[in-house]
């Protein structure tokens, strides 16, 4: 058995000074707690992406996030989703989208008439930072408080993987301070153990701070509108307190409980002090959303508890891999980024919605989650055998099917169309591109099956029966978008493919889509199949006929119209032969061209970081383990992870990017478990002496 506990606390963070886009989060999927070097949020105009951006310089905001934390700005003109929508023509006849959106007037200001409406939309709702808890550092008790972490010397910070605790130790003012952060694993609660003398003689306190929201694509929080929101102080106590939040229509709750000392204003709008009178101070912040919050006094030490409890559960249960001994020098780092990742997407990606792109610790897009993302954040979860933390956010499809049903009902199709960027509503955002994409669809139909083959017995029956509705009105629309021309069934215009920079108005058969449209009815059937139906014929019949891919010279092109290739951002007709398993539609031996072709001509500065694990899972599955590792562990700026295990993929736009560390952990799990049929043990590693793998605990793969 592999020593699981070795090999995680190898790779604990640690660091040593202060950097703008080292944050470290504690979190339990549905609520997460991003500090700086001190453990808290102290130094917020540090962290400040905004700020960073004209700088060049990679920062990380430090907020508070939850699931349940949205806001949606007031809406004086009444805009809703048939404000933003344009008309194309199709062999249905005509089919509306939401498409009246222009990005770039977002950075410039100048919104045309006809993109307001779609702008208000795609902008709201946005994700909450529901406040702000740090310290407040002074030289001296009536000084100006510290703002630069500069002042401090001597920091060291260590986040222990193994227990969720997060250590921060540092000098200032020529005393120690220590602080312990846990995140509750069950409710939105952080809690904290602060110990300093500077905190008896008033040079050291908490402060909370709150903002208003932001539909800014820098901004998480607005700290420039006090007068837009309100938060009122109830004492529950000498040691607890009740603050609450109200920012239009949005209200919510913070719990704040302590060891010793008194809370009051500080003058400022929106923040309080919490003042100590001894060397140790232990405090639980609860948020929760609406007015109230119903949980009894918490403390320090069963929140620290719990939390390790709960990280001792998960790093003991699903699949662990070990590559010590391996003499490949690249092992170490693919180790370090396999354990982080499964922290990150962990804390930030099991949680009960969709996760977006940046997770619970900063907003990218507003907060919205990103559909055709979902399959990368956490397709692994059940192939790494830990299955709960995806069926978690699949329930979410079940609240939004009426909405998607209607999506598909009003563009003349069967069944439900699911929208690309969303909110917890379900309504789609306004986008040129979102509106058309499709290759989200089957991604609930994959995700399904990989909890199927999870499961055993019961369980499996249940989650059959759980989804058969959303199994079936899935494949429905699919078969309903295909155009039959003569026998043959084609993805028409208008469409936008995964490599999104195509004309949607002339795009039709992309090659991945294609074999994704085939491969995802073929999991429907297999439900049929799994309900006692029989398999549909319309269906077989649709898959019988796909159209063939389009390649030229033997190389897979990227669609069947012109320009068929453009060789920059994502080089998504590898995703049909890996990610997608085999099919009738690709030929093994052409993929393999089309992957050397893409490894020596591909502008692979403008690749995104999930594709890297697209080239390796492709690799793996057409027998070439060497490109597979290579692929993995590209030298390029849009795969190198930082110490913290984040991929940062555009500076402070996308500082963090969570799809990356879950294709990684998809990619891995397929080069160490193979698939069903395979045969072959680590498939995906080369055969050449040069790696010792042990592994455990994983779920071949289709």
């Amino acid at each position: 058995m592999i020593d699981r506990e070795a090999v995680v606390r190898r790779h604990n963070v640690e660091l040593v000074r202060a950097d703008a886009a080292a944050a470290i989060t504690v979190g339990n999927g549905d609520f997460a707690f991003t500090a700086d070097i001190t453990g808290m949020q102290t130094f917020p105009a540090f962290h400040d992406q905004a700020a960073a951006h004209p700088e060049k310089r990679l920062a990380v905001n430090t907020a508070t996030m939850s699931t349940w934390g949205w806001h949606s700005m007031p809406n004086p003109e009444g805009f809703v989703l048939a404000d933003a929508m344009t008309g194309y023509q199709t062999a249905r006849g005509p089919v509306e989208y939401p498409d009246k959106f222009d990005m770039m007037a977002m950075f410039t200001g100048e919104i045309a008439e006809e993109h307001r409406a779609g702008t208000w939309l795609h902008c709201n709702p946005q994700r909450l930072d529901l406040g702000r808890i740090g310290l407040v550092l002074r030289p001296d008790p009536d000084a100006a408080p510290e703002s630069d972490p500069g002042a401090l010397t001597n920091p060291r910070q260590r986040l222990d993987l193994w227990s969720g605790e997060l250590a921060s130790v540092f000098e200032y003012a020529g005393h120690e301070v220590r602080v312990s952060t846990v995140a509750d694993p069950r409710d939105s609660r952080v809690a904290f153990r602060i110990e300093s003398e500077l905190l008896a003689d008033g040079r050291a306190a908490v402060v909370l701070r709150f903002p208003y929201a932001s539909d800014d694509f820098f901004r998480t929080s607005d700290w420039s509108a006090p007068e837009r929101h309100t938060t009122a102080l109830h004492l529950l106590g000498d040691q607890s307190c009740r603050l609450d939040r109200t920012l239009d229509d949005t209200a919510y709750t913070l719990r704040l409980d302590w060891s010793e000392g008194r809370i009051s204003p500080t003058g400022e709008p929106h923040e309080f002090v919490l003042t100590a009178s001894s060397a140790a101070l232990e405090l639980v912040a609860g948020f929760a959303p609406g007015d109230s919050w119903a949980h009894e006094r918490a403390e320090f030490a069963p929140v620290r508890s719990a939390a390790a409890d709960s990280w001792r559960r998960f790093w003991t249960s699903g699949a662990a891999i070990d590559v010590a001994g391996s003499t490949d020098p690249r092992a170490a780092e693919l180790e370090r980024r396999v354990v982080l990742s499964q922290y990150l997407t962990a804390v930030n990606c099991s949680g009960t919605v969709p996760p977006q792109e940046t997770g619970l610790v900063t907003n990218s897009w507003q907060g919205k989650f990103h559909l055709e993302m979902h399959w990368w954040h956490a397709a692994h979860f059940a192939a790494w055998g830990r299955p709960d933390l995806l069926e978690r956010s699949l329930d979410w499809y079940l609240s939004i099917l009426d909405s998607a049903r209607a999506t598909a009902q009003r563009q003349s199709y069967a069944g439900a169309r699911w929208p690309k960027q969303v909110g917890p509503d379900g309504r789609e955002s306004p986008s040129e591109i979102g509106a058309l994409l499709i290759w989200q669809q089957p991604h609930l139909l994959y995700l399904l099956e990989l909890l199927h083959r999870s499961r055993t017995g019961p369980e499996r029956e249940r989650l059959v029966a759980r989804f058969a509705e959303l199994v079936e009105e899935t494949a429905l629309f699919m078969a309903s978008f295909v155009e039959d021309r003569s026998g043959t069934y084609h993805l028409p215009a208008p469409l936008v493919p995964a490599q999104e920079f195509y004309d949607a108005r002339t795009t039709e058969d992309p090659t991945f889509e294609l074999a994704y449209w085939w491969w995802g009815l073929e999991i429907a059937q297999r439900w049929r199949e799994r309900l006692g139906l029989g398999r549909n014929a319309q269906w077989q019949q649709i898959q019988d006929g796909m159209a063939p891919p389009r390649q030229e010279a033997g190389v897979y092109s990227a669609i069947a119209t012109e320009p068929y290739l453009r060789r920059d951002d994502h080089p998504s007709m590898l995703c049909a032969l890996g990610v997608v398993p085999v099919t009738p539609l690709i030929d093994a031996a052409t993929m393999e061209t089309t992957l050397l072709a893409v490894r020596d001509t591909w502008q692979w500065d403008s690749a995104w970081g999930w594709d890297f694990p697209v080239m390796a899972m492709t690799a793996t599955r057409i027998g070439r383990p060497d490109l597979a590792v290579d692929a993995l562990l590209m030298d390029r700026p849009k795969n190198r992870y930082l110490p913290t295990g984040h991929c940062p993929q555009m500076g402070s736009f996308l500082p963090i990017y969570l799809p990356a560390n879950g294709g990684l952990l998809a990619a891995v799990s397929l080069m160490v478990a193979g698939w069903e049929g395979a045969g072959t043990d680590l498939p995906g590693f080369p055969r050449d002496g040069s790696w010792t793998i042990r592994h455990e605990g994983f779920i071949a793969w289709p």
